[in-house]
């Protein structure tokens, strides 16, 4: 399938679910985790102030919650459809004087902003896994580099392709047949890959933790953390929307999940992995002499 191809699967996708997409990190205790985990790292590694990018920001979440924390938010994404409703949510929480711009675009191609932009740049929920040619990955990771300034921090969110295996399992025990493609590959198209389609999702590719690590650290950064998004949780919906009403209980754990969640045993198998880095100074391109 070719790139437009891709691309039109997912806009179309996400042009359909851009209420859902608002509504994910807050559906339930065990989907505010991965907002809540985000947030924490957001505060740990963030300046205190700053113009930020939120590159494939949907319809707004992190912009709005960034913006009043007294950030400044550049909002860029592909779907018109979430940018819409990102503008509704934005007013109705009274942001708007921190939002500087709404953008409709591509994570591949920052060109309309220069070199060395911004104090931070996100790319949060999974922008990255719905492309699906591992040259236009190499080209939004060079990008989002890019425009950051050196010392900034990147915070990049993916499905993780090994978490993907165990989603399988629990929840669509009908492809296992096809779980070999998904570990080997790491590609889903509706329709073409697998022969299966599964249900519910659009084109995406499912990253290995050290794939990401190395894809940033190829374009002019150097890692800091990485972390799973869900933590000790991850596959654990049932049991962990259930302790949620304890909240002693669930003080204890949200605690434990923070403490743990970028041990490498935990990363790999998480639903959605963070990769957290620092834009470097660009290397000197070396001339030959003969």
């Amino acid at each position: 399938m070719r790139r437009q191809d891709v691309e039109k699967v997912v806009k179309n996708w996400f042009a359909k679910t851009a209420g859902h997409e608002w509504k994910r990190l807050r559906r339930n205790p065990y989907h505010q985790l991965e907002f809540t985990v985000t947030t924490h790292f957001l505060e740990k590694y963030l300046p205190k102030k700053g113009l930020l990018l939120d590159a494939g920001g949907g319809p707004g979440r992190y912009t709005i919650a960034l913006a009043k924390k007294g950030y400044d938010v550049v909002l860029l994404d592909l779907v018109r459809e979430m940018l819409e409703l990102a503008k509704r949510k934005i007013k109705r929480e009274g942001v708007q004087h921190k939002v500087k711009q709404i953008i409709e675009g591509s994570v591949t191609d920052l060109s309309m902003f220069n070199n060395e932009t911004f104090d931070g740049v996100l790319c949060l929920g999974g922008p990255l896994s719905h492309l699906l040619d591992s040259k236009q990955r190499e080209t939004a990771a060079k990008e989002l580099a890019r425009v950051a300034k050196t010392g900034a921090p990147l915070f990049v969110s993916v499905i993780s392709r090994l978490g993907l295996l165990k989603t399988v399992l629990y929840r669509l025990p009908d492809e296992i047949r096809d779980c070999h493609h998904h570990l080997e590959v790491g590609d889903y198209i509706p329709g073409v890959l697998p022969r299966r389609e599964v249900t519910g999702f659009t084109a995406a590719h499912w990253f290995l933790p050290e794939e990401l690590r190395e894809l940033f650290e190829g374009s002019d950064a150097e890692t800091l953390d990485l972390v799973a998004l869900e933590g000790l949780s991850s596959h654990l919906e049932r049991a962990t929307n259930r302790l949620y009403k304890e909240k002693e209980k669930w003080n204890v754990w949200v605690d434990i999940v923070l403490k743990t969640c970028n041990h490498p045993s935990i990363v790999g198998t998480a639903e959605h992995i963070m990769y957290i880095g620092r834009k470097t100074p660009s290397k000197p391109e070396i001339k030959k002499s003969f």
